[in-house]
Formats: structure tokens, C-alpha cells, sequence
């Protein structure tokens, strides 16, 4: 089957600037790398930001394709190329016109980075309790407080920031900070154990001023949980690659590894758990796809903006980061099995996909936090909730 043009572009960055080059990658190298920077020689960097932007203007579902490439040579790079999405998705739907236009306009012409501040040590997955504070101040607001992870950051163009705002009618504040704005300070990057290519951090606002239109229509968890919907998204869609990548250095071991006699691919265990394997990533693809094609169906209706708004977090997005994530970890793990003695060495890349793959059930709510979501949301019949 023909590949698309965008598909082939990413496949062919990751392996002319990303394919065997494991030890850089997951020796937590300064960011954002030159081969990030790169990136925009593709054309796709930011390639979900729309057209009316200058954007490339590409839909989600061509996203899962894109990264899933991407991520099949590093998974961390994946993830600093797309994580933005959560940040451009609110601003997008939510910001003034004038805002949007400034800030996704400049987002496109110089392939630049955003973030998203809302995790906080103290309140966890509950992010009702978060005390990260913004107020009005004439006409600006006024923001501080900590956050503990937030990825890109360090290099972001600017920044969205959840925040409670007791003053205000809903209660919580999404708003748009530039990266620029004094009091806004990097205080250190995570030692992460996977996606040690991508750069997570720790930050701390002091008294951060922004003008008035830069806060986002909405109350700020609920423009949080449309965000989380497209990045849930591709957060499975790593799985997906890492999956395809352990698979394949399955098939190029047992290509030449001899079990009595004779090549391990003609064995029938081995060859049984590779058949395993392709269903497992078949399932995982067409799932992906599935949640992809919802979430780009509601952008493509008369009111998205006010859709996402009424619908929250997509169920789709939700159970597909959960599937993939517990399926990707589980196929991951096995393959390291499969390698012998080398796939529990730095010798293999098996170990570096073991680690990069256990994010997906982590981050943007680890699983036990997205079951009980499920069950609370889409289990509990209506009428029955507290």
C-alpha cells in the first residue's frame, strides 16, 4: 500500500536523524536537540496547528500515523515533537481571536514549542486541589504557584497555565502565559527514567502578569480535559511504535540466533508469540485510529469549540491511552524475554523501549486514576451520580 507523503516524511526523519543513535537519546542529552530542531525540515513540525494559522493543517488520525514512525526509532522524541498539541488544542478553541492569531501564528511560521503547567506535588490526579492562584489585578492577572511536571517549558514559546481563581464565577483559569514573562522560572528538569530525549520539568510562577485577554474562555479544568483528549491520543500512539519496534528486533534476532540446529524463526513458539504480537499491535493500530477518527469528526462539525466543551474528556481517549499503554508494556516485556541474556543488557534497545513504553500508563493520568474516571463518567448511569 502507498504511504501517504506526511507518513513518509516522518519515517524517513526517524531513520536518517534518529534510528541507531539509542545511547544519545537515552543519555538525557540538553534540549531541545538539534535533530528536534530539524524536525521542521519535514514540513510537519506542529502538523496539527490549522491552516487559518499557517499551519500544515493535518488531522489527528494523520497524527497517530506520524507518530507512531516517530517513535517506532524514540519514543521520547515523539513526545517532545507532539505534546504540544495539549497546549495549541485550548488555545485554539479558546482563546480570543486576536490571541490565537499572535500566538499559533507564530507557533507555525517558527516551528516553536508550547506547554501545559497544570500538575501540581501536593494535589497529584486531583486536580480540583491545586493551589496554584491567579487573580484579576486591573487589567491583568496575576499568577503563582509551582508546578511539577510539564514538559518543554525550558523552550517553550509560551505556556498554559491552570490555576484556581477563587474570584472568578468557574472557579479555575486557563491562561496563556509567555514564556518570557518575568517570574516564570525553570527550577529543574526531571531525571526521568523513560523518554529521556523529551525534557520534563519542574516550575515555579511569582506574581507572573499577563494581560486580561489572555485568559481562556472556559472554566480551566474543563479546557484541561479537552486539551488531554488529542494528546491521550497520540500518548497511545507511542505505544503503538515502540510495540512495532520491539517486534522487529524480534524478527532481526531470530534471523540469526540457532536453537538446535536451525534459525529461531522457524521455531513454532517463537514464531506463535510474533503472531501474537501482530495481533496485539494490529488492535492497538485500529484502536487508535478509532479514538482518532471521533475526536476529528467533532473539529470537523459546526461547533467544536462548544462540543468538546460539553463533552469534556472523550471516552476513546481515554480507554485507548489505557489500552495501549497495558497492552504495549505487556508485549514489551515479553520481547525482552524472547531476546535471552541480551535483551537484559544495554546491548539490545529492548530495555530503553521497556522504560519509554511504561509512560503510557502514567502520565495524563495513570491507569487506576483513568478507570475510576471511566467508571464515574461512563459506567454510573446519570441519574445515579453523586
Amino acid at each position: 500500500m502507498v504511504q501517504p507523503d506526511h507518513v513518509k516524511e516522518a519515517r524517513d526523519y526517524a531513520r536518517r536523524e534518529l534510528a541507531g543513535h539509542e545511547r544519545l537519546l537515552d543519555s538525557l542529552p540538553e534540549a531541545p536537540l538539534d535533530v528536534h530542531r530539524r524536525f521542521s525540515e519535514t514540513g510537519l513540525a506542529n502538523w496539527w496547528l490549522p491552516k487559518d494559522v499557517g499551519g500544515p493543517g493535518h488531522s489527528l488520525e494523520d497524527g497517530v500515523r506520524i507518530v507512531a514512525e516517530i517513535a517506532h526509532a524514540d519514543a521520547g522524541s515523539a513526545f517532545t515533537l507532539f505534546i504540544p498539541i495539549l497546549t495549541t488544542s485550548m488555545v485554539q478553541w479558546y482563546a480570543e481571536p486576536e490571541v490565537r492569531e499572535r500566538y499559533l501564528g507564530r507557533l507555525a511560521r517558527e516551528h516553536g514549542a508550547a506547554s501545559t503547567l497544570g500538575s501540581e506535588h501536593e494535589a497529584g490526579s486531583e486536580l480540583a486541589r491545586i493551589s496554584c492562584t491567579a487573580r484579576r489585578e486591573g487589567g491583568e492577572w496575576v499568577v503563582s504557584g509551582d508546578k511539577a511536571f510539564s514538559t518543554n517549558t525550558a523552550f517553550a514559546d509560551f505556556v498554559v497555565v491552570i490555576a484556581r481563581a477563587p474570584d472568578e464565577p468557574a472557579g479555575y483559569v486557563a491562561l496563556l502565559v509567555p514564556r518570557e514573562t518575568p517570574g516564570l522560572v525553570v527550577e529543574k528538569r526531571w531525571d526521568v527514567i523513560g523518554l529521556r530525549s523529551s525534557a520534563t520539568y519542574q516550575v515555579a510562577l511569582s506574581g507572573c502578569r499577563v494581560p486580561a485577554d489572555h485568559a481562556l474562555r472556559g472554566s480551566g479544568l474543563r479546557l484541561l480535559e479537552v486539551g488531554l483528549n488529542a494528546s491521550r491520543i497520540l500518548i497511545a500512539a507511542t505505544a503503538l511504535g515502540i510495540a512495532r519496534r520491539a517486534r522487529d528486533l524480534c524478527l532481526d534476532y531470530a534471523r540469526t540466533k540457532q536453537v538446535k540446529g536451525a534459525p529461531l524463526a522457524t521455531n513454532a513458539v517463537f514464531a506463535s508469540r510474533l503472531g501474537q504480537f501482530e495481533m496485539q499491535i494490529d488492535v492497538m493500530a485500529t484502536q487508535c485510529l478509532a479514538a482518532a477518527r471521533e475526536y476529528d469528526a467533532i473539529c470537523a462539525g459546526d461547533d467544536p469549540a462548544g462540543d468538546f466543551m460539553r463533552l469534556g474528556c472523550l471516552k476513546s481517549a481515554i480507554t485507548t491511552k489505557m489500552f495501549c499503554g497495558q497492552v504495549g508494556f505487556q508485549l514489551v516485556a515479553q520481547a525482552s524475554e524472547m531476546l535471552g541474556g541480551i535483551g537484559y543488557t544495554h546491548d539490545s534497545a529492548v530495555g530503553k523501549l521497556l522504560r519509554d513504553v511504561r509512560f503510557v500508563s502514567i502520565v495524563e493520568g495513570g491507569d487506576d486514576v483513568l478507570r475510576d474516571l471511566v467508571y464515574s463518567r461512563f459506567v454510573v448511569p446519570v441519574s445515579k451520580r453523586s
